[in-house]
């Protein structure tokens, strides 16, 4: 009784952390939709496509594919090397299971690892309780999977700056989850600036700039973390 009583406060406060994501993830997921809709996909196909594949970089790339009438071996693969990221997300996330989580519940767990959701996930305590983590995903890919519905029935009515800044809330969600760990760890507060100083120096360089965007996160992600491992490693105790 104990124990149930302590997965449904675990869901309840996912739900909880998963709510401001959500509602970002609706305002992006509606100029997504409105960007199907020109690709020839109907309100059902949107829902279930982002249901799916909730990752914006990796259905936007998906979507221009469509519209140009790409094979559908070809956008497979360019959706996958669109979201490869995410495997490196899974996998820093899985650190933060405990050891002897089922293989069921991690492939349901990797199933929805986004930038902000993972975000939420390894900021909590070791271990993370699946139960929080199907909490936040319960609220935030039904809004995603809405707001790219939404966004198709929707077609144009909407001006076209209002989208605009609609899809900006995304960013200022991402930043108010970084926030918090920078103030309670000086490693973090410098990686963090760091990162988006390298990044932008790096995408300066001509033959980088000709590189798609997600393998440059990609390798500038297994850098940046291997200086940071390097240059502020974990000690024993904090690992206990």
């Amino acid at each position: 009784m104990k124990q149930t009583s302590k997965t449904v406060q675990n869901v309840l406060r996912g739900m909880r952390d998963g709510i401001p994501i959500g509602l970002g993830y609706f305002a992006v997921a509606f100029s997504l939709g409105i960007a199907a809709r020109s690709a020839g996909i109907n309100v059902i196909q949107g829902f279930v496509m982002s249901f799916l594949n909730n990752a914006s970089a990796g259905e936007y790339a998906g979507i221009a594919a469509i519209r140009a009438g790409a094979p559908y071996l070809e956008i497979a693969v360019l959706i996958l090397i669109t979201n490869a990221r995410y495997l490196l997300m899974s996998c820093a996330l899985s650190q933060k299971l405990a050891p002897n989580l089922s293989l069921g519940h991690r492939m349901l767990i990797g199933f929805d690892v986004t930038d902000e959701l993972f975000g939420i996930s390894v900021a909590q305590p070791y271990p993370v309780p699946p139960s929080y983590i199907y909490g936040a995903y319960s609220i935030a890919l039904p809004m995603w999977a809405l707001g790219t519905a939404v966004g198709i029935a929707a077609g144009n009515i909407l001006p076209a700056v209002v989208v605009t800044s609609l899809s900006a809330a995304i960013y200022g969600m991402f930043i108010a989850i970084v926030i918090p760990p920078c103030k309670k760890n000086r490693a973090i507060l410098l990686i963090v600036p760091a990162s988006f100083l390298i990044s932008g120096l790096v995408s300066l360089i001509p033959w980088v700039m000709e590189q798609s965007e997600s393998l440059r996160i990609i390798v500038l992600t297994l850098v940046i973390s291997v200086a940071a491992a390097l240059l502020f490693p974990r000690k024993d105790e904090e690992e206990a």
